[in-house]
């Protein structure tokens, strides 16, 4: 990806860091309201591509309640309430079925607390489990084995591989296995936008409303009581957005109005400014980035220019 200066860290006056991405603003109609860096670029999305494997499996006829569905679209903390909402979309199955690896919460005083009173690693606690336990339901419901679900040849990842392809408007390239275990399809910045654009503003009773309304109403189940994209989507009202590892953002209003950011060097502090500085340009200026990160190059010049909506 040819990729532009975003964030520079400032130390006493003096720039003393850079770092570079891409970022891509989408105005509901599908037009391009700002750009830097290489929006087009074949990228993986990582976790934010959690609410598309969520809407596929909506789509599949899976049905669950609001946070069931928040959590499978998660890359939660593991505290307690994204365990208990994890157990609800198993339903009583084992989370020995879970395909992802046993760990410990990701959320840093969960994981100390854990590792304190000796609990061990497990698969519940790990943060895609909500995503895994949606694929072993949505295999039962579709009578799909389910063992081997996380091969890209099962019926479940051909599906998900379809609405990818659909919400996105472009054929998945590339396929690589994310660091839960399951197949993670290549996409683009612009792609990504657009899905979660479509997400967003899906209709009152559709399979994707189901997603985006799940995500609304519980983004502490898409993160966590700690994370900043909970923060976000509290601090924006019908704002849904996800995180990504190797600092990849989606954001999307609820006209659908979307942003998609990767950071180059996978810098998770530098996502927080350039997400600040994209919603201003969407007309909401919610969030407020820490003093000594600002944006840089053309991401600052539109800045003067204010919103190009």
């Amino acid at each position: 990806m040819s990729h532009e200066p975003l964030v520079e860290l400032i130390r006493g006056g003096l720039v003393e860091g850079v770092h570079h991405g891409s970022v891509v603003v989408l105005a509901p109609d599908g037009a391009t309201l700002f750009s830097a860096g290489d929006p087009d670029a074949v990228m993986y999305p990582r976790s934010t591509a959690k609410p598309l494997q969520a809407t596929a499996m909506a789509r599949l006829g899976l049905r669950l309640s609001p946070a069931g569905f928040a959590v499978a679209a998660a890359s939660h903390s593991g505290e307690p309430r994204h365990l208990d909402a994890a157990l609800e979309v198993l339903d009583g199955r084992s989370p020995d079925l879970l395909g992802n690896p046993a760990d410990f919460p990701f959320d840093p005083v969960e994981r100390d607390h854990w590792i304190a009173t000796g609990r061990a690693p497990s698969r519940l606690a790990h943060n895609c489990s909500g995503k895994h336990a949606a694929m072993l339901a949505t295999c039962e419901l579709n009578g799909w084995a389910v063992d081997g679900y996380l091969d890209p040849a099962h019926p479940l990842q051909r599906a998900i591989a379809a609405t990818v392809e659909d919400l996105t408007g472009r054929e998945i390239d590339r396929v690589a296995v994310d660091g839960c275990g399951a197949p993670l399809f290549a996409t683009t910045l612009r792609g990504l936008a657009t899905a979660t654009a479509k997400i967003a503003a899906a209709a009152p009773g559709t399979p994707d409303h189901l997603v985006a309304d799940g995500i609304r109403r519980h983004p502490e189940l898409v993160g966590g009581s700690r994370r900043d994209v909970t923060a976000v989507m509290r601090a924006v009202p019908g704002l849904i957005a996800k995180d990504g590892f190797e600092a990849v953002q989606v954001a999307a209003l609820p006209d659908g109005t979307a942003i998609a950011i990767k950071i180059a060097d996978g810098g998770d502090r530098a996502r927080l400014p350039v997400l600040a500085a994209t919603l201003k340009l969407c007309g909401v200026d919610a969030l407020e980035a820490p003093e000594n990160l600002r944006v840089t190059g053309k991401l600052a010049e539109a800045l003067t220019m204010g919103s190009p909506r």
